[in-house]
């Protein structure tokens, strides 16, 4: 019932593995590692594998190719994995809830444990089978020395360990949440942390490579399979006294309980800041010349599955600002780009997930048609459904940004050289959270599902701000002062981050680039006008008016 006559395994892994995604996936995780591994392989035309050569390197790990190549491909393969996991598992049981089969499957006769030990093997094949693919890369890249096998051993078990938990809490948030894009939030908000502490950690001890290898091998692994089995048995639970299900599979949100039940932080909708991105519900007519499809954006769309997202979201975000802006505001404050990539990464995550349903769920709820009827333009309809979203995302990023007003008032940030240097990471965040919010409802108007407008909208949103830093990064390490190298620092104009680090600070000599900054603003707010106009038009010629039937 759990392995080999587990029926929930036996239909994920037959749908699953035999779509032309998983091997169209398989072939870019390969081929893209092994484009890296070939772009960083030493340029020398002889290596020295002699085992006296390989005793020599050992002496400087970090200058060793091998050593070099083996870190950059394990780090690589682990972001990618931490970013992967949860695409396959948040909507393992929120996906049985959005396709209205959640009733049948509690009604089955398999155990709970059974259905949740299904799920997450199902969900982590697709994984499992691209780990195992990436063997014979990393194989070629021993010979180079600087890493025993051992150390290649003990990092893949970690790796391994990894992957379960980040699916363990994928599918945690899955059976909490009535919403992939809810369920898919909540964990990348949880599993981006870890993955970063284990960035860390793998690069802080590089030098003291056994106790590296005893960490990753022995003590890792059994924290890990802790939480696996913490999370597995809460969500064990949910599955045997799940909440009252209506109509549709649908779990009934009584927000008052909700309210008088939550732990931690609790919406008010009628008080300030709250009812900024969460009005309460219109008791009243609507005002002659309001627009009615903002007015239910604001007041009903959002909260139409309860408040634990939101709760959710603003207090991890918090928790995890506070240490952030004591070190790089106050004690590092040369760092202060740092904390305002923070905030970027943080409006990455949630910009998407209000604005990707924009118009996909008015397919899936079969009512699109309708609205492309009504008196509305175009306009009216697109411009009410962007700005709710955006003002959703800008309200949340403010409760980040106020550390980086507040440090024009505090020391040690006494310099008013850096009275503007503060207004760019403003313009900075601010200029983001519009392009993350335009890029996912762009992808909500041409895609179908809404699901797969997040997903599309979050990768182009990491191929635009994280890839050209990625990628100058690997050229300063493997090819510097090459064509290529050029080319790509060209390109940074594209990030973010590139710009907040472009910004000029008076405790922090040289390093400036004040024309990518610039650069960036105008590119993007090209970019952003130019996909509002494209979405009107798409609108105006009634672009897929047809629900997805």
């Amino acid at each position: 019932m759990y392995l080999l006559e587990n029926p929930v395994l036996q239909r994920e892994l037959l749908v699953n593995l035999r779509m032309h995604r998983a091997f169209f996936l398989l072939f870019a995780y390969v081929g893209l590692l092994g484009l890296v591994v070939f772009a960083a392989w030493p340029a020398d035309t002889r290596l020295d594998l002699t085992a006296a050569g390989q005793q020599a390197s050992s002496q400087a790990r970090q200058d060793v190719p091998g050593t070099r190549l083996v870190n950059l491909f394990f780090l690589g393969q682990y972001i990618l994995m931490a970013l992967m996991a949860p695409s396959f598992a948040a909507g393992a049981i929120a996906g049985e809830k959005e396709r209205r089969t959640y009733e049948m499957l509690l009604a089955s006769p398999m155990r709970p444990a059974a259905i949740v030990l299904g799920k997450l093997l199902a969900s982590l094949s697709h994984l499992a089978v691209l780990v195992f693919a990436s063997l014979p890369i990393v194989m070629l890249c021993l010979p180079l020395g600087g890493m025993s096998l051992w150390e290649v051993f003990g990092t893949y078990v970690a790796m391994a360990a990894s992957v379960v938990t980040f699916g363990m809490i994928s599918l945690a948030a899955s059976s909490y949440f009535t919403r992939t894009v809810a369920s898919l939030l909540v964990s990348y908000m949880v599993i981006l942390p870890l993955c970063l502490f284990g960035v860390l950690f793998y690069q802080v001890f590089e030098a003291a490579a056994w106790f590296r290898l005893v960490v990753l091998a022995v003590f890792f692994p059994g924290l890990c399979v802790a939480a696996c089995v913490a999370l597995g048995r809460a969500a064990a639970r949910r599955l045997m006294h799940p909440p009252d299900v209506g109509a549709d599979a649908r779990e009934v949100v009584d927000l008052d309980q909700e309210q008088r039940e939550a732990v931690g932080m609790v919406i008010r909708r009628d008080q300030f800041p709250d009812k900024l991105f969460a009005p309460p519900k219109r008791v009243d007519l609507l005002d002659d010349g309001a627009n009615p499809v903002y007015d239910k954006e604001m007041r009903s769309e959002i909260f139409s599955q309860g408040s634990l997202m939101l709760r959710l979201v603003i207090q991890v975000s918090m928790i995890l600002a506070l240490p952030l802006m004591a070190f790089f505001l106050y004690l590092k404050p040369e760092l202060a780009p740092w904390y305002a990539s923070y905030v970027i990464l943080f409006n990455m995550l949630v910009g998407p997930v209000f604005a990707a349903g924009a118009v996909t769920n008015e397919r899936e709820r079969q009512t699109l048609e309708l609205l492309l009827t009504t008196s509305l333009s175009p306009w009216t309809i697109l411009s009410a459904k962007l700005y709710s979203s955006l003002r959703i995302s800008y309200v949340l990023t403010s409760f980040l940004i106020w550390p980086i007003l507040l440090v024009w008032v505090l020391p040690p940030w006494t310099y008013m050289a850096d009275t503007m240097t503060l207004v760019g990471y403003v313009a900075i965040i601010s200029l983001s959270s519009l392009t993350t919010t335009t890029v996912a409802m762009f992808c909500s108007v041409v895609l179908r599902k809404t699901s797969v407008a997040m997903m599309t909208a979050y990768l182009l949103i990491v191929v635009l701000y994280a890839v050209p830093w990625a990628a100058e990064s690997f050229s300063d390490v493997f090819f510097p002062n090459t064509l290529a190298a050029a080319w790509i620092h060209h390109m940074l104009f594209t990030s973010p981050f590139t710009a907040a680090f472009g910004l000029p600070l008076a405790v922090r000599a040289g390093g400036a680039s004040v024309g990518t900054s610039l650069t960036y603003l105008c590119f993007y707010l090209a970019v952003d006008a130019l996909l509002i106009w494209g979405m009107i038009r798409l609108f105006e010629v009634r672009w897929r008016a047809v629900t997805a039937g």
